[in-house]
């Protein structure tokens, strides 16, 4: 079982840069993928960026590619999203989430463990 809380979103400007942060409690955490997601008012949610297990592979949206990073620290139980060069367009509730697949997923159908949330809000 794992259990997963963000934190470090707020409001930003336009080009903003934001890191946001989810830590992962339970025993399993170093041997699940974790992924990205956000969901924009009146919008779907939607994937953002994955890493695997090891942090050896990640994916990212062709939306925030070049501009967010993902990062995890198995020791600490935490993986990390970095956001540089904000947008309007950026501006959504984003999700923390685990799947215990080996390979990165895009799919939000995949993942079975979700955090609460935190708001991000780019200001044009």
């Amino acid at each position: 079982q794992v259990q997963l809380v963000e934190s470090g979103g707020g409001l930003v400007q336009t080009g903003g840069s934001l890191r946001l942060s989810c830590a992962a409690s339970g025993r399993t955490f170093s041997t699940v993928t974790m992924g990205w997601f956000r969901q924009a008012p009146g919008k779907e949610r939607e994937f953002v960026a994955a890493i695997n297990w090891s942090g050896l592979r990640t994916y990212s949206s062709d939306s925030v590619k070049g501009r967010f990073t993902i990062s995890r620290d198995n020791a600490k139980n935490t993986v990390d999203l970095q956001m540089n060069s904000l947008k309007p367009e950026d501006t959504a509730i984003y999700y923390c989430a685990a799947t215990p697949r080996t390979t990165g997923s895009t799919s939000l159908y995949d993942y079975s463990h979700w955090g609460q949330g935190t708001q991000v809000t780019v200001s044009s």
